[in-house]
Formats: C-alpha cells, sequence, structure tokens
C-alpha cells in the first residue's frame, strides 16, 4: 500500500478532484515505469513470523535499512514504519502482517527496475542475514494462521482490521496473508487512459494465470493457482472488482471520480493521528458534514490518501496500477513490468491487445476473472484458453518491446525479461502447478521447502 501523503491544501468541488487526476498526464517521452513488490519476511530457524519489535524484528530491520541506505526514516508517533529515498521517489513500506514492500522508482525502461529490484534485494539480505531472517515471494503466506501473523503498528490498519469484517470474508487475508507485485504505469491523455484501463481490466487476468503462485494455506493445499486472486473476490465489493461500467460511453477522470466518492472511507489523518471514519462518504467530508470530526473538511491529502484504499484489478491515481499478479521470485519480478509497457507503451502495441479484448462483453471478463483463481491458464473465454490468449499477449508485448528500442549495456533490448513469461506459456504450467507438484512429490507433502526454495 502506498505512503500516506500529508498535503493540507483545502479540496472542496468535484471539479477540483478531476483536475488533480487530469495532471497525472504526461508527454510520451516523461514516460515511467514504476515496480512495486511485496515478499513475506520469516525467521530462518523455525520459519516463523516475524514481529515488529524485537532485537531481530522488522524494527530492527529498518533500522538497519536506513543506516545503510542513508534514506529517511518514516516515523508513526515512536515507530519507524518505513523509509523514503533521499529524492522521495522509491519507498520501504510495511504491509499489514509485516510484508516488506519496495515501491520502486519512476524509471525509464525495464531493465532500469530489474536493477533496482535485485539492488534491493540484496541489500536486504544484508542486513536480513545477521538477524537470522529471510523473504519469501509467494502470493500468500504458505503456512501461518491470522492469528500467528503479527500486525505491524499503523493506524490505517487498525482501522482497516475493524472495518474488514463489516464487508467481506477474506479481506483480513488479503491484509495479512498476501503478496503482490504491480507495475505502475503512465498516460499522456484521458482518451489514453481510458484506453490502457479497458486493456487492463481486460487482460488483467491473463498476468493472474502467468504469475498464479499462491496455492498453499496454513501448510495445505488450498485448492487454488492464485488463492491471493481469490481472496479479492471476497473481501469487499465497493471497492474491488473489474469496474464494467468503465467499459461505458463516458468513460474519464469525471467517472474514475464520481466512483471513488461512492467508495466509503477509512479514514483521514491529521497530524499523526488517524481518525476512524470507516463506512463515511467523502462528499460529506467535503462538506464538512462527518461526525466523528463535525466541521473537519477535505484536504488533497485526504483525496490522495482516499484513492489508495480502492482497490480494483487496476487502479487509477495520477498513473494506472496493475494489481492482478501474485508476487513471486526474484526472475520473474521485473518481467510484470515488461508485460505491460509492451503492451501499453507502444501505440500500435495498445492497438492490437484492445483489439483482443475489446468485443467481450462485461460477463464474458467478469466469468474470466472468477474462473482464473483456480483454473489459471486452462481457463477459457470465447472458445479459447488463457494460454493462447497468454502467447497472443506476450507475442505483441515483444514487439512492442522490440520497438521501443531500449538497449541495456549488453546492447540487448527489453525482450529479455519477458524470457520466464515465454516458459511458463511454452509449458503450460503455472509457477503454483509446479510448486504443487513439489509438494505432491519430493517435499512430501511438508510446506518447509519452500522456505529455501521460494526464498530471495
Amino acid at each position: 500500500m502506498a505512503r500516506d501523503q500529508l498535503d493540507m491544501t483545502p479540496i472542496a468541488t468535484r471539479d477540483a478532484l478531476v483536475a488533480w487526476l487530469e495532471k497525472g498526464s504526461k508527454p510520451k517521452s516523461e514516460f515511467r515505469i514504476g515496480t512495486e513488490h511485496e515478499k513475506f519476511p520469516f525467521t530462518v530457524g523455525g520459519h516463523n513470523p516475524v514481529p515488529y519489535e524485537g532485537k531481530r524484528g522488522i524494527r530492527a530491520l529498518l533500522e538497519g535499512m536506513r543506516l545503510l541506505l542513508g534514506w529517511e526514516p518514516i516515523m508513526e508517533g515512536e515507530n519507524i514504519i518505513g523509509l523514503t529515498s533521499v529524492t522521495g521517489n522509491a519507498a520501504i513500506t510495511l504491509e499489514p502482517g509485516g510484508q516488506f514492500e519496495l515501491s520502486g522508482a519512476p524509471l525509464a525502461t525495464v531493465h532500469e527496475t530489474a536493477s533496482e529490484i535485485h539492488a534491493h534485494l540484496a541489500q536486504l539480505a544484508e542486513i536480513a542475514r545477521p538477524l537470522g531472517l529471510g523473504f519469501l515471494g509467494l502470493g500468500m503466506s504458505p503456512q501461518w494462521s491470522r492469528a500467528e501473523t503479527p500486525m505491524m503498528p499503523k493506524g490505517r490498519y487498525r482501522i482497516m482490521t475493524n472495518y474488514m469484517p463489516k464487508v467481506g470474508k477474506l479481506g483480513l487475508d488479503m491484509m495479512y496473508r498476501t503478496c503482490t507485485v504491480q507495475t505502475n504505469l503512465d498516460f499522456s491523455s484521458e482518451a489514453d487512459m481510458v484506453k490502457k484501463l479497458r486493456v487492463g481490466l481486460a487482460l488483467q487476468p491473463i498476468t493472474t494465470a502467468l504469475f498464479a503462485n499462491s496455492p498453499f494455506t496454513e501448510g495445505k493445499l488450498n485448492g487454488y493457482l492464485s488463492f491471493r486472486s481469490e481472496i479479492w473476490r471476497d473481501t469487499d465489493a465497493d471497492r474491488s472488482g473489474m469496474l464494467p461500467w468503465a467499459f461505458e460511453p463516458g468513460m474519464g477522470f469525471e467517472r474514475w471520480v464520481d466512483y471513488a466518492l461512492d467508495v466509503p472511507m477509512y479514514f483521514i489523518k491529521r497530524g499523526d493521528r488517524y481518525i476512524d471514519v470507516a463506512g463515511c462518504s467523502f462528499r460529506d467530508l467535503m462538506a464538512g458534514r462527518l461526525a466523528a470530526v463535525p466541521g473537519e473538511r477535505a484536504t488533497l491529502s485526504d483525496w490522495s490518501n482516499h484513492l489508495t484504499t480502492i482497490f480494483p484489478e487496476v487502479r487509477l491515481k495520477r498513473y494506472l496500477e496493475m494489481r492482478g499478479a501474485d508476487s513471486g521470485p526474484r526472475r520473474r519480478l521485473a518481467s510484470l513490468s515488461a508485460f505491460w509497457v509492451g503492451l501499453l507503451y507502444d501505440d500500435s502495441s495498445l492497438d492490437a491487445a484492445w483489439e483482443l479484448a475489446k468485443d467481450w462483453t462485461a460477463e464474458e471478463r467478469q466469468q474470466l476473472r472468477d474462473a482464473v483463481p483456480k483454473q489459471g491458464l486452462r481457463a477459457i473465454i470465447r472458445g479459447g484458453s488463457v494460454r493462447e490468449l497468454a502467447r497472443e499477449c506476450l507475442a505483441i508485448a515483444h514487439k512492442g518491446l522490440q520497438r521501443r528500442a531500449r538497449l541495456d549495456i549488453g546492447g540487448r533490448d527489453e525482450q529479455r525479461h519477458l524470457d520466464t513469461l515465454d516458459d511458463i506459456v511454452e509449458r503450460g504450467v503455472t509457477p503454483a502447478e509446479d510448486l504443487i507438484e513439489k509438494f505432491k512429490g519430493p517435499w512430501r507433502g511438508s510446506i518447509d521447502p519452500v522456505f529455501a526454495d521460494e526464498a530471495y
């Protein structure tokens, strides 16, 4: 989840909310790639979850990273809850159960984002190893129950923890027991945003299948390839899903603002204090009518923070977030960015990707999204498999990256970052199915080997 912002500029009208989003548009020459990924910390001895406090806890890990990197601490009261780079373009933050997230800087090429990932994991290992800690790249916590999972000392998470059971059965699992990898991409105009949003929503299940990597819960098979994706189907219908209205005439920044205004709030932040307004309306905040804070008016930070509490398959802020993928091993993290950059950052590829999905109905898109968590590459839409569709998407992405012609120091373009996905499609086997085969075979029904095989 994103860092909470603090900008007390008043924002009082719908038009101002729309204008704030519109300012995200930028020339194609300034398009950047942001990659975020989460991972589970665990104790190397015992494979236990890692508490916040203690000599070998999350706080100690963050303090060590602060000293190594020279980054600024993000504090909440007396607690360090993250780090931000000197430029403010990158951050390390904590998810509710201690999942460790790198929110990468906006970078020009997939090569750069891959290098950023490798550098981060190397730095993390340097601090974690003496503490006896490791990190696991999976979409779902494979062993620990909710009760065993610690809660990080962040005010917004206390509010969300109280609210989630009121609106869905699996929201607490989403918060405490899942990890994702995400790509953030730019748009040049409202029309460009809409087209990318629609392609991203329609094809998001393809990345869910390619990255499916969460077949275990509490040491056993859970019956899914991406249980992380299934969890989102019963988290909070008000703020998640496939957004069928985004494909209707009139879609644009105004329509997104209207949607966001209808999503109930979680909190507002004043200084270091989180005020619980869960279930209340942002419209009422703008009008000064919230009972919890009578007369309090909305600020830019309230709006920015509210947008981070909306969780559809693609999220619009001042950029677009692709949210469908399970976390995984380092070799696969940058491939998500390569996939979406290849599809969305080249005009011909964007057109070709839209051709694949433009005639699908809302019902077909939903059926595909519902089928993929369990069926993966074998899910069907219009008589064709997701595997076949993924092969077409990858061919389009390859051409898009080839035309971008962004070369690394060895003279190779960004297509090389698709190799791991090409292999998945060629074999027709998701990462989760590889894990299931190990679990049933050489692991002999034990989850313990995952802490070696899938560790960074």
